[in-house]
């Protein structure tokens, strides 16, 4: 009996209409596009509308990707969403986006990694699909972290937009995920994070994204660079067959010191922080969908995914497309 892979038979993305850029920012707040760009590579980001929800940019990706792999919304099932920012505590943004594609009964569920969520997500469907039990699984990025800022913190404000990135995953006589590694570690809660919550109707603690800086940078580089190097020591690959890396767009001198530390081209690095902000869950599928629509990455490209973020939480997944 042959074994069940999985392969990313479509990709697709979405971003909100409004359009803001440094300039826009600096009409606010005590900042400059010279400030933010030259300390992020940040020049712009897109803001939802307020009756924008993070199913809703979630749908208009999904949409865009099944029309990439040629599927209906039917072919689906198994339905995973990445995001921190979901429309409810309850139901589900998962659930929310099955209803809008039309579809019923399928596994749909949300996974909460924060900036690593696609990179989980798409681990996690893996597995589902070689277990046998699904066949076409929709994964999905989704973020509204516009909805969680303080818009009067140029430190963290400026560094964030919302958007969404999605793929179709479907099951295949051939690998396409070659390996994937997944990690955590609590103790680093503190460095990046939202501690609130709703209780009795109020909000207990701070409802804003708080973040060091300097910690977050330091941690992220080293496990970006551990985290694709036990990836492809899994695969029995090295870093000179990897035809691309997509890491979490956070911060260009993050991918710039990633891609140093590992050896790699900077050519070789795909970048859309600059267009899209930090899209925390959405950025790396946001990123895969460019590059695919640009034609940078082609079939038979092997493609080493990236996601470090708050709880903390890290991995890799290396994707033959």
């Amino acid at each position: 009996m042959s074994r069940i892979y999985s392969r990313i038979v479509g990709t697709g993305s979405y971003l909100p209409a409004k359009l803001v850029t440094n300039d826009d920012l600096a009409k606010t707040m005590d900042t400059s596009d010279e400030w933010i760009s030259a300390r992020t590579g940040i020049r712009q980001r897109y803001i939802a509308e307020p009756d924008q929800t993070s199913s809703d940019l979630a749908f208009e990706a999904a949409k865009n990707a099944l029309v990439s792999a040629g599927k209906s919304a039917s072919d689906v099932d198994l339905i995973l969403v990445a995001t921190s920012t979901p429309d409810f505590v309850f139901p589900s943004t998962a659930c929310l986006l099955q209803k809008k594609l039309g579809v019923h009964g399928c596994a749909a569920f949300d996974l909460q990694a924060v900036c690593s969520g696609f990179v989980y997500a798409l681990a996690t469907a893996d597995k589902f699909i070689r277990s046998g039990q699904h066949k076409c699984a929709l994964v999905v990025g989704a973020e509204v972290f516009s909805r969680i800022l303080d818009w009067n913190d140029r430190g963290t404000a400026v560094l964030f937009g919302d958007g969404a990135g999605a793929v179709v995953l479907t099951a295949d006589s051939t690998p396409g995920i070659l390996g994937s590694v997944l990690h955590a570690d609590g103790a680093y809660s503190d460095i990046l994070s939202v501690p609130g919550n709703v209780c009795g109707g109020k909000v207990i603690g701070s409802p804003f994204l708080q973040m060091d800086g300097q910690a977050v940078f330091k941690f992220a580089v080293r496990v970006l660079d551990e985290a694709a190097r036990e990836t492809l020591d899994q695969c029995g690959l090295t870093i000179a067959d990897i035809d691309w890396l997509i890491p979490h767009q956070a911060n260009v001198r993050i991918l710039e010191a990633t891609a140093k530390r590992l050896g790699m081209d900077s050519s070789k690095v795909i970048i859309t922080v600059d267009r899209h902000g930090n899209t925390s869950a959405a950025s790396v599928p946001l990123a895969l969908d460019v590059a695919v629509r640009d034609g940078r990455v082609r079939p038979g490209h092997k493609v080493m995914l990236e996601g470090v973020g708050g709880g903390f939480t890290w991995g890799a997944a290396l994707v033959q497309m």
